[in-house]
């Protein structure tokens, strides 16, 4: 699954009606090797929501009951191909990578209780019911794309107020609000 890094171009695109299907495809390969233990999967980030435009990689978080999951997680993903990358700076959120993968996306998992799984599902359902506030982040990643087009911290950094008045209005509290700053400026 590609990373983004300094020496990559940021591309955001239109939204793309297979985008959902993409996920879909991509739940059936991994769901199989979970569905005994996990209790869910999601599609979350960008392009899983209907008119947003987004780089085009599928982000999904597998949701398991708590943190006791992750090591069974870590096993059946690497009998997929995945390895496990850790948490990347964010708590709770641990992060796997495939090497060439045929659909482009980011692998999560998450315990049900995560502060980042609350964060990644408020945001998409609060996108997917608020078209002014889709076209207003599309066009703000447009524009971040256009301005840092090799520089990944800045884009994420200029996406970070538009993301924490959307989880604000969601009801965190200013301490959730803190710790996602403090995960953005990691990333």
């Amino acid at each position: 699954m590609p990373r983004e890094t300094s020496n990559r171009t940021i591309y955001v695109i239109d939204y793309v009606p297979e985008w959902p299907e993409h996920f879909a495809q991509l739940r059936e390969r991994i769901w199989p090797s979970v569905s005994d233990f996990a209790i869910g999967i999601e599609h979350v980030g960008s392009t899983s929501v209907p008119g947003l435009a987004a780089k085009p990689v599928i982000d999904i978080d597998i949701v398991v009951a708590s943190r006791q999951g992750i090591p069974l997680a870590v096993k059946r993903l690497a009998n997929l191909g995945y390895t496990h990358v850790g948490d990347l700076g964010i708590c709770d959120r641990e992060a796997f990578d495939l090497p060439s993968p045929d659909l482009a996306h980011n692998l999560y998992v998450c315990p049900s209780e995560s502060q980042a799984l609350r964060n990644h599902l408020a945001l998409r359902d609060h996108l997917r019911a608020h078209a002014m506030d889709v076209a207003a982040y599309s066009a703000l990643k447009k524009e971040l794309a256009r301005r840092f087009p090799h520089d990944i911290a800045s884009y994420i950094e200029g996406k970070s107020d538009f993301i924490l008045s959307v989880l604000a209005r969601r009801g965190l509290s200013p301490d959730s609000l803190d710790s996602i700053r403090r995960a953005n400026a990691q990333s």
